[in-house]
């Protein structure tokens, strides 16, 4: 199944609160519970002023579906093509 990453422009993201974190999760949740299985999300990052989000879907479309429907903005989707990380040296 692909892998995208979402690019989310939220400024103020890395000061919310314990409080706002969880509504924002639960909102993702809520939407992908209705959507049905073939979504996932995966993790999120949070920075200064953006979230960034891995899930996993088989189209862009259902993703970008997902952030209409939570009213979470997707600023960009990219498709993951392949992951690499230290181990990937080693090979």
């Amino acid at each position: 199944m692909p892998k995208y990453m979402i690019e989310r422009d939220l400024p103020g993201a890395g000061a919310l609160g314990a409080e706002e974190l969880t509504g924002i999760s639960r909102k993702s949740c809520s939407v992908l519970e209705e959507m049905g299985p073939k979504i996932q999300w995966v993790q999120s990052y949070v920075t200064d002023d953006k979230i960034y989000c891995i899930y996993i879907a088989p189209n862009e479309k259902m993703v970008r579906d997902h952030a209409l429907q939570g009213g979470f903005p997707a600023n960009s989707i990219s498709a993951v093509h392949k992951v690499i990380d230290p181990t990937t040296a080693e090979s």
